[in-house]
Order: C-alpha cells, then sequence, then structure tokens
C-alpha cells in the first residue's frame, strides 16, 4: 500500500502498486490530459511506470520545462520512426531534445530535401494519430547488441556496447520501431500532439569527430500547444529577415571569407560603428575610474601554465613555436596580461580598488562547423576589464560593476535583461574552501544590490564563479554578453601581492568584467536587435543629404559641410537621379536620416527632412534640423 506524498505536502494511499498515471486521473481529469511523465523521489520517470513503495511524487505536464523537452525528446523519435518507414534503409543514430525543438541524426546515402521534410513530417502526423503505445523494455546487453545488427543498425549496436556495465539497456517500443533510449517517454505517440515542424538538414560527424563518417542531422522544432509553435516560427521569419549577415552586406559594414575563417573584414562604415562603440565605453570606464591599458597578443606558453590556463584551454588556443624552440600563445584572454601591470612596483592596500580596463584583441579556436557570422568568431576584441580589490571591497566593486552594465545594456536599448549565478565547474583551479568564499562574496553583492538571479550550476570559469548577463531582444531571443567573475586564484598564481593594513604582503581578490563580451558578437546582436535601424547615434552614416536637381549641388554641399563640423557623420548623394530612387535606395541601406535639397530648399535655406521608416517628411531651415539632430545624438551619449 504505496503512500505517495504530492507537492503540496498532502498524502494519497494507495490498494497497491500504483502508477503517475493513475495518481494523475485519481487529482483531476484535466491533469491526467496534461500529464507526460512524473517525478518520483526526484527522479524523471515515465508516467506508465509502477511505484511499488511509499514516495513523493510530482506529476510532470506539457507546459512545464520538464515536460517540454520530454515532447521535443519523443518528437526525435517519432521522426525517426516516420524516417524507418519510409526509407527503411536508413540506420538512425541519436536523437536529442535541444533549445527549442530536436534532432536526430541519419546515416543515408542519399542526401535528405526540403520536400523529403514535408512528406517525413506528414509520416509523423500519422503517427500522432496512430496513438501508438510507447513501451518500456529492459534488455539484456548481448541481446540488444545481436537485435541491432540483425536488423541492420551498426550505429546503435555500437552504443550499447559502449553502455557501462553497470547501467542497465533500456529500449522503448512505439509500434513496429524500436528505439535504444534511458527515457522517459510519453505513455503513447497521440499524446505529443502536433505542434511540431522541421527546419532543416545539416550534416553531422559521428559521435562529433571530424574523422568519422558524416551523418545526415535533421532538425525539427516542438512545443506544448500550436500557439506557441505559430509564435516561434513567426519568431524564426524575423531572425532571418534581421539575419546580421545579410544586413551587414546591405549596410556596407563588414564581409567574411574563406581565407579568414571567423574573422571579421571591416569596411569604413562598419569600422566607424565598432569605434562609436568603444569611444561610448571608453566614457562610461572613465566615468567609473578605470584606466585604460593594452597587451601583448603573444606570450610564452609558460605565462599560460602558471594561470592555469594552458590546462583548461590549450586546445582553444593559437600556438606558435619559434627557432629557438619556445612556444608562444596568442591570448585568448586578457587577464593574465593585466596581473603583470598590476605586478610592476609596490602596491599598497591604500591603492585598491585598482581597476584596469583595455580593448584586447582575442584569439580562440572554434570547430568550423560552430562558426556564424559574428555571433561565433575566432578573432575578436573583448572589453575586458579587471578591478583588484581587498577582500571587504568585493560586495561594493560587484555592486558597483553590476549598475554599471545594466545602465549601458539600458544605454542601447535593451530593458529586458536577466542575470544568472554561475558556480564552480568540474574543472577548475583552487581549493574548496576559497570557492566557498569566491561564491558567497558574489551572492551577497547580488543581495545587496536587490537584483533578481537564476541559478546556472556548474557553469562558472575554471577559475572562479561568474554572473552572467543575458539580454533578451526585440524579438524575443535570448543573447548571454557580460559577466562578472570573483577570482580568488589567478591572482596568487602569477604572484600578484600588496601590502595590507599590517605592513604584510596579501593576495589582492581579481573581478573579471565584460560588457560587450565580444564587441563584434555585440555589434551583430545589436544589427538584429535593431534590424539594422541602429538609433542616430549610432549609425555609421547618420544623415545623408541628396539633391533633387543640379542646381542644388553647391547647397547641399554646404548643408553637409555644416553638419559634418558639428560632429554628425554626413555624406552627399549628388547624383543625376530621381529623387524616389535615392529616397529608396539609401532607406535600404538603413540611412536614418534623408535631407532632401532641391531649388525651393537653395532658396528659403531650408532641407526636407525625412526619418528611416516614415513616409512624411518635415520642411525645416537648417538649424532647425541640426539643433534637433544634436540633441537626439546627445541624450543617449
Amino acid at each position: 500500500m504505496p503512500r505517495i506524498t504530492l507537492p503540496d505536502g498532502s498524502v494519497r494511499e494507495y490498494d497497491d502498486r500504483t502508477s503517475g498515471a493513475i495518481i494523475a486521473e485519481s487529482i483531476g481529469k484535466s491533469l491526467a490530459r496534461d500529464a507526460v511523465a512524473i517525478r518520483v523521489d526526484g527522479e524523471l520517470r515515465d508516467l506508465t511506470r509502477e511505484i511499488e513503495s511509499d514516495a513523493s511524487v510530482a506529476i510532470v505536464t506539457r507546459d512545464s520545462e520538464d515536460g517540454l523537452e520530454l515532447l521535443r525528446h519523443d518528437a526525435a523519435h517519432v521522426l525517426a520512426e516516420a524516417v524507418k518507414e519510409l526509407w527503411p534503409e536508413t540506420q538512425v543514430t541519436i536523437g536529442p531534445a535541444i533549445e527549442n525543438g530536436f534532432y536526430y541524426d541519419f546515416a543515408r546515402e542519399e542526401p535528405f530535401t526540403e520536400d523529403d521534410l514535408e512528406v517525413i513530417e506528414a509520416r509523423m502526423r500519422d503517427i500522432v494519430d496512430r496513438n501508438e503505445s510507447i513501451v518500456r523494455e529492459v534488455w539484456d546487453r548481448s541481446e540488444a547488441v545481436e537485435f541491432f545488427r540483425s536488423i541492420g543498425e551498426e550505429y546503435k549496436a555500437e552504443i550499447i556496447a559502449s553502455i557501462p556495465n553497470d547501467e542497465p539497456v533500456t529500449l522503448y517500443r512505439q509500434g513496429d520501431f524500436i528505439d535504444l533510449c534511458r527515457g522517459p517517454h510519453l505513455p503513447e505517440t497521440g499524446r505529443l500532439g502536433k505542434a511540431f515542424k522541421l527546419t532543416h538538414v545539416s550534416g553531422a560527424y559521428w559521435r562529433g569527430d571530424s574523422a568519422n563518417e558524416m551523418l545526415q542531422r535533421v532538425y525539427g522544432t516542438a512545443w506544448a500547444h500550436d500557439k506557441q509553435l505559430r509564435k516561434y516560427l513567426h519568431m524564426l521569419e524575423e531572425a532571418e529577415k534581421r539575419d546580421h549577415r545579410r544586413l551587414g552586406r546591405v549596410m556596407d559594414l563588414f564581409h567574411f571569407q574563406e581565407e579568414a575563417p571567423g574573422a571579421v573584414f571591416w569596411h569604413p562604415k562598419g569600422w566607424n560603428l565598432f569605434q562609436s562603440l568603444i569611444d561610448f565605453m571608453r566614457q562610461q570606464q572613465n566615468a567609473a575610474g578605470y584606466q585604460e591599458i593594452n597587451t601583448p597578443e603573444l606570450m610564452n606558453r609558460s605565462l599560460w601554465e602558471a594561470s592555469g590556463h594552458w590546462d583548461s584551454f590549450a586546445d582553444n588556443m593559437f600556438t606558435s613555436e619559434t627557432v629557438d624552440g619556445r612556444t608562444y600563445a596568442i591570448k585568448p584572454m586578457n587577464c593574465p596580461g593585466h596581473v603583470q601591470v598590476f605586478k610592476q612596483g609596490i602596491t599598497s592596500y591604500r591603492d585598491l580598488p585598482y581597476r584596469l580596463a583595455e580593448f584586447g584583441k582575442c584569439h580562440r579556436y572554434e570547430p568550423s562547423g560552430a562558426l556564424h557570422g559574428m555571433m561565433r568568431v575566432r578573432a575578436f576584441t573583448q572589453d575586458d576589464a579587471h578591478v583588484f580589490c581587498t577582500p571587504d571591497q568585493i560586495t561594493d566593486e560587484s555592486i558597483a560593476v553590476c549598475n554599471l552594465i545594466l545602465g549601458i545594456y539600458r544605454g542601447f536599448g535593451f530593458e529586458d535583461v536577466r542575470i544568472k549565478f554561475a558556480d564552480r565547474p568540474e574543472v577548475r583551479v583552487g581549493d574548496d574552501a576559497v570557492w566557498d568564499q569566491a561564491e558567497a562574496a558574489l551572492l551577497k553583492a547580488l543581495e545587496t544590490a536587490g537584483l533578481d538571479y537564476t541559478h546556472n550550476p556548474g557553469e562558472g570559469a575554471f577559475y572562479g564563479p561568474k554572473l552572467e548577463f543575458v539580454l533578451r531582444d526585440a524579438i524575443g531571443r535570448d543573447w548571454q554578453c557580460g559577466t562578472l567573475q570573483v577570482d580568488l586564484n589567478m591572482p596568487g598564481r602569477l604572484g600578484a601581492t600588496y601590502i595590507g593594513e599590517d605592513g604584510e604582503k596579501h593576495i589582492p581578490v581579481m573581478l573579471h568584467r565584460a560588457i560587450f563580451g565580444s564587441l563584434e558578437r555585440f555589434i551583430g546582436i545589436l544589427i538584429e536587435h535593431h534590424a539594422g535601424n541602429l538609433p542616430l547615434w549610432l549609425a555609421p552614416v547618420q544623415v545623408k543629404v541628396l539633391t533633387i536637381t543640379s542646381e542644388a549641388d553647391d547647397f547641399a554641399e554646404e548643408v553637409a559641410a555644416r553638419l559634418q563640423a558639428a560632429g554628425l557623420r554626413a555624406e552627399t548623394d549628388l547624383r543625376n537621379e530621381k529623387i524616389a530612387y535615392k529616397v529608396r535606395e539609401h532607406s535600404v541601406s538603413k540611412i536614418p536620416v534623408l535631407f532632401a535639397i532641391g531649388q525651393r530648399e537653395v532658396e528659403t535655406g531650408s532641407v526636407a527632412v525625412r526619418r528611416l521608416g516614415s513616409k512624411k517628411q518635415q520642411v525645416l531651415s537648417v538649424d532647425e534640423a541640426l539643433d534637433e539632430l544634436l540633441t537626439e545624438v546627445r541624450e543617449h551619449r
């Protein structure tokens, strides 16, 4: 007679063995309808799996985070079943749930086409309509290997052979399809619903190793309800329109090419934007008491060994061996160089906090398949800063950094910012006692500042816990940008000390801080957030002065000169083209303000002002137009 304790503390007793399905039904029909799995003493299990003894049980519904992941996992299995029914010769490999969806990797000689995706999706819907029972089975390892080899599924046999001996081999059967999986799964395919869609196909190496054979990865998205699916697909459409790679070409900002994978070729307008961000950040940092420095990009391997980066990060570093046998690394981050600057001369506790900032060029090796425009690069500029302080100063300095970060994000139009607290990872340097101290200090700063946060377990840096600042953009996507880390390890490893109030040497605390993170990535985020319509103060070209007739050329040149003298980025377009053509062309190029000048404007000393995205125009004197633009720019700087 198992006693089941529910999350609200209530207890239910059952005469015999029970299951999540029975418990949900006994609570209410709507809960039974929405239930997809259960947690038994914290373990996620199939809804139909029996509960034989007393336990704490929580019903997992399709709308919950666990439930949504389960739906996506089942969608992957339904995808695999559909492919096997349509092309029986295809081998199935692995198919997990991922953020916003799922994928499954297939071994098939003929490539999948867009038309194939439609056929597969239709068959998936048929499988949902069949409402096939999904049954968990525990198999003998050797029998499972023999079974999959007998049906030509060599990849599955290989996976089973690699499962540790102390783990059970569980298979799930739905209809005539059987697959290897730890589970849990839905009780039947009909519970999945039809709020899913296959999105695209890509290549993927077996087990992620480029030495292995190439497979075909079919991606899809799945949601609890149709409304959520439609919203997500709309976001994907918007994301395609806003793609920074396409807009970068249209706006003539930058390009990429194969000779420098993961690196940006900046065009004049793009470099202007890049420098505008640096100028803005420099003003903010100077006001906050930071001193700007610059450190070498190439440093000896010994420094990276001493800092701990070599053991944790060597595979991601670009290295070079010189003729004298020395190994150098292009820096993947700036922190060891900043410690070297701090170490020059004797520092007193009275000199702390000591704040150093750098716009440092960094390089990290990323696999070719992971590169994505400016969102994932190998060469980037980091707005890195480090605050050297005493233990007593950690809270105040951390609060100041948080306020600086959030204020700068607001200046760029990001009001929705989430903070995640990431604690110690499995691979790390330093004693647990040091990590306890660092984590407690960072949490105290959050609580003192009254900032909300969520927990991101095990995702701290190898040298210290961190805060991750996540921006939500105009179409609802999250981007992790800024970070703040409390480091009680690296300064000591690199020999940094200060003289304390007691006259003795002490190791400083080192706060690592980045706000943009990567300037390249932040620019990509900005472009997509604003759909290329950058605010006036940031736009590489702020004003384009267009002539309607050639008689207006001289006056147009005078107006552009006045704008430039006032500090605005202005250009002229004196081509012998119709004004409608010019307006359309420069609107596509995302120029925020257009001045049109014809004979009437010449005679009255005025300009016809048109804003990007508006069909209306306003006729103002040159002085009025100039004052209006300068006021707008100053408000945002």
